[in-house]
């Protein structure tokens, strides 16, 4: 009756496999419930400032700067990622500064569910650089939300000749590194909508920008000595670049973006000053271009300096109706002031034109004006088929050498 029994020291095979699916499933769990207290633990952590408590009124005609800049104040204080959060409605602001000098936060989200709206005087922010100016942040992600930035006022100030203000930039960030912006809409700027300058590793996705087409100066998005910076799936229509990349940029990445109206995707203008950065590394591809001045666009002044563009890749481009689909004008010098009888100097290389489809709005769909002094060099064309009035367009090079391959037309003047 006191016999003792041992298990036998090898369980039978079938209860081993029971066993052990048992222990992977309790470990399965084990690290399911980590992953959840993780979680919610973080988004415990992130704290929210909602702009209503801090004063802001919805209504559209209260002033609700100080509102936002208290809420920036706050997130700023801490050391852990925390949320602006703007409900519905219309909110009024003046010119805004958000300053990351002194920030200790390296996540800040702003969560855009209503407007935001600029004074409908234009004179009140229109000798402000920038209406919403954020400099010397990082990781600031914006989501949603629309921008109003109410310039046609100023539009019509500078139609008529009048002493009109420069105007504002809608947003804009300088300095500043790891930015998201997402799914925010622009309508009618000032100046030009988005800004980046000087920032590295910026994302923007599924931007809406609006502006009448005969506005002036209201570039989509602006890009200058910036690097690492995305734009994925976004619409602009403006009266001036789409999207324009200024002297300094590099690793760009442009990608499903319609364009139109306005004046194309612009590498340019390039080479104002002697001493200016060059651009490189960058790629424009499944774009779509409906009625632009200009489709791709390589532009610089005709004067001496020692930038240069290299490295550029232009990929499965649809022109519809685009008075210059392909163009690289190296005589850049509007009125013929601050550049007569000069020669650009910046030195354009190794710039790929592929599968660029559609319909030109003038003979001329390819046009390659370089530089006398400083010949484009390494220009692709690879399956091109551009037409004018359903009828063979032409190409016209000056100063330019490349290769063409595959199917071209019109019939490659390299």
């Amino acid at each position: 009756a006191n016999k003792a029994y041992k298990l036998p020291r090898y369980l039978p095979h079938h209860f081993q496999i029971q066993t052990l699916e048992l222990n992977t499933m309790a470990a399965i769990l084990a690290l399911m419930f980590t992953i959840i207290f993780f979680c919610s633990s973080s988004l415990a952590a992130t704290i929210t400032y909602n702009i209503l408590t801090m004063g802001a009124k919805p209504d559209g005609k209260t002033d609700s700067t100080k509102a936002f800049l208290t809420a920036w104040a706050s997130a700023c204080a801490l050391a852990k990622p925390a949320t602006i959060y703007v409900p519905p409605g219309r909110y009024l602001l003046r010119a805004a500064y958000f300053g990351g000098q002194n920030c200790k936060n390296p996540a800040i989200a702003m969560h855009l569910d209503g407007t935001l709206v600029a004074p409908s005087d234009y004179r009140v922010i229109g000798n402000a650089s920038s209406w919403l100016k954020f400099e010397s942040v990082r990781g600031v992600s914006i989501y949603g939300g629309t921008l109003d930035g109410q310039g046609s006022g100023l539009w019509a100030c500078k139609a008529s000749r009048r002493n009109c203000p420069s105007g504002a930039t809608t947003l804009a960030f300088y300095s500043s590194n790891n930015i998201v912006i997402n799914g925010l809409t622009s309508l009618n700027s000032q100046m030009f909508h988005i800004v980046m300058d000087g920032c590295h590793n910026a994302k923007l996705q599924a931007v809406k920008i609006s502006a009448s087409g005969r506005s002036p100066n209201t570039d989509g998005i602006h890009l200058q000595s910036s690097s690492g910076v995305t734009i994925l799936n976004s619409r602009i229509r403006t009266g001036d670049d789409c999207i324009s990349i200024g002297p300094g940029n590099s690793n760009l990445w442009i990608q499903n973006v319609t364009c139109g109206p306005g004046h194309g995707i612009s590498i340019g203008s390039l080479g104002w000053d002697l001493q200016e950065p060059g651009v490189q590394n960058v790629t424009v591809k499944d774009v779509t271009f409906s009625g632009t001045q200009n489709g791709v666009r390589i532009k610089t002044w005709s004067r001496a300096s020692k930038g240069f563009v290299k490295g550029v890749l232009f990929q499965n481009i649809v022109m519809v109706n685009v008075d210059n689909p392909v163009i690289i004008d190296q005589n850049y010098c509007p009125d013929h002031h601050n550049c007569p009888n000069q020669v650009s100097g910046v030195k354009i290389s190794d710039v790929s034109y592929d599968n660029i489809h559609g319909t030109s709005g003038t003979q001329v769909a390819v046009k390659f004006h370089c530089s006398k002094e400083h010949p484009c060099s390494g220009i692709r064309l690879e399956d091109m088929n551009l037409t004018y009035k359903d009828r063979t367009a032409k190409a016209s090079c000056l100063n330019a050498d490349g290769t063409a391959s595959g199917s071209v037309q019109p019939t490659s003047c390299l």
